[in-house]
């Protein structure tokens, strides 16, 4: 009984300094992830004509630059779009009051609900001119985490293999091959190798479902369509429910953009089809073994890390859950919980 309450104050306040500590550790764990994808990426350029014949070093710096830029253009793109969207507020505006109305004529409600109406008991009751300063303080905060994973995720890539190596001095040394620093050495690489292959593949499906979106909703016609085709990337980082939020907004924006229920039922199904192939038939094929972990411990993941954090939290789930499988199972008395968590029983 001791033990159990001091286990449930110890885990109690762990969540708490998780919590607490969020503008310090979100940035760190968001570059540390980072780092994993550069670095399965840099390993994967071995095999092209050209650029496998550079030293590692090399190629690390040529997947670092690329991802200061991917980065720099995201803000760019996400600050570009913002701009556009206000620009073309009224004419959304102008459309969803023709919606209203012909729906209300079809409905056989000639005077009521009006757009006006509407408008009035809705959107008249909202200050969004108070929104404008905590959206800038939010965008402000969003540059400064960019700034800051960027960074820290430099540092990662500089120092990666001398970490390990200060790893295995601090436990010990290798003692012939049985010493602590050597199990905590490949331990170490079994989660590097596991969490990297799952992040770079999951990259990869999201990549391949961003491009297909984005045809899609140029074909549509569907404004700012590579904005949301990134939004859609990048949400279905998150299990199960990030490619049902990414749907959703440019199906909300062809609402108001088109001003017609056809429309916005032509984007959902056909965005929802693609969100079907990736996720139903091309990621189980190139995932592999590389997420090894149950529907039920994903989404205790996701309800524990989005409580904490939000939406980075929910991002994060998964890699940090997987890690914590792979440290759980070296662990004699926990790696029946390891194994509880797992998908199909084998860690």
């Amino acid at each position: 009984m001791r033990n159990a309450t001091f286990g449930l104050a110890l885990t109690l306040m762990i969540g708490w300094l998780i919590w607490i500590g969020k503008p310090v550790l979100l940035p760190v764990l968001a570059a540390a992830i980072s780092v994993y994808v550069l670095s399965t990426a840099a390993e994967s350029m071995k095999g092209l004509p050209l650029l496998g014949r550079l030293p590692s070093w090399a190629r690390r710096v040529l997947i670092l630059i690329a991802f200061v830029l991917a980065v720099v253009l995201l803000f760019v793109l996400v600050i570009n779009n913002l701009t556009q969207v206000v620009a073309a507020l009224g004419r959304y505006e102008a459309n969803l009051q023709t919606l209203v109305t012909r729906s209300a004529s079809l409905l056989g409600i000639e005077d009521e609900p009006t757009w006006a109406n509407l408008r009035r008991a809705t959107l008249d009751q909202v200050d969004f001119g108070s929104w404008i300063a905590p959206a800038l303080i939010s965008l402000r905060g969003f540059g400064s985490t960019l700034f800051l994973v960027v960074l820290y995720a430099s540092f990662f890539m500089a120092e990666r293999g001398m970490i390990a190596r200060k790893l295995v001095t601090a436990l010990g040394g290798t003692e012939g091959g049985t010493g602590t620093g050597t199990r905590a050495l490949s331990l170490l690489a079994r989660i590097n190798e596991r969490i990297g292959e799952y992040l770079f593949v999951k990259t990869v499906v999201n990549l391949i479902l961003g491009a297909i979106s984005f045809v899609i909703m140029l074909a549509l016609g569907i404004e700012f369509a590579l904005f949301w085709a990134v939004l859609i990337a990048f949400l279905n980082y998150i299990p199960y429910i990030g490619s049902l939020i990414g749907v959703i907004f440019p199906v909300l924006l062809s609402l108001a953009q088109f001003g017609t229920l056809g429309m916005a039922g032509v984007v959902l199904i056909s965005l929802t089809a693609a969100q079907v192939l990736v996720g139903a038939y091309l990621e189980p094929r190139m995932m592999g073994r590389a997420f090894n972990l149950s529907p039920l411990a994903v989404l205790l993941a996701l309800a524990f890390w989005s409580a904490l954090w939000g939406l980075p939290g929910a991002l994060l789930a998964v890699p940090m859950t997987a890690s914590l499988v792979l440290v759980l199972a070296e662990i004699q008395a926990t790696r029946p919980v390891a194994i509880l968590l797992s998908a199909n029983g084998r860690v």
